[in-house]
């Protein structure tokens, strides 16, 4: 029985995809080849902290933190071919991406979903990289 169970493992991994955490350096380079990169925030931090230069600005959670799932998922559907393509999200501090990215990975069936290490303030703004106003 263990033997079985070892041997589904990879299997099943295969099936569902894991939420990655990258770099900015990462980012610039997977944005450079046409990956989309989503900005999770509310319209009050892009207007606030700026946004990442060619991010597509898609709110997940309302300003009360509450899940706008209809609306970002249909959005995202016009972003992201299939559930095979690759995709970057953030978030301020990385904490509503995690959220995010592991619900898109392990209920929705997403495999190359990636996100910010430590968001914009610390994955983007703290390295000293461009942000643009909306």
């Amino acid at each position: 029985m263990k033997k079985i169970v070892l041997t589904l493992i990879p299997t099943i991994a295969l099936l569902f995809g894991e939420l990655k955490t990258i770099s900015a350096d990462d980012l610039i380079k997977m944005q450079a080849k046409g990956v989309p990169v989503i900005d999770i925030r509310t319209k009050g931090e892009w207007r606030d902290r700026g946004v990442i230069d060619g991010a597509k600005l898609i709110t997940f959670f309302s300003e009360k933190g509450e899940p706008q799932t209809p609306s970002f998922m249909f959005q995202l559907g016009h972003l992201v071919k299939d559930k095979d393509s690759a995709f970057i999200i953030y978030c301020a501090h990385a904490n509503r991406t995690k959220s995010l990215g592991n619900w898109l990975t392990k209920s929705m069936g997403f495999k190359k979903v990636y996100e910010l290490n430590g968001g914009i303030e610390y994955g983007w703004i703290d390295k000293k990289q461009k942000v643009i106003k909306p």
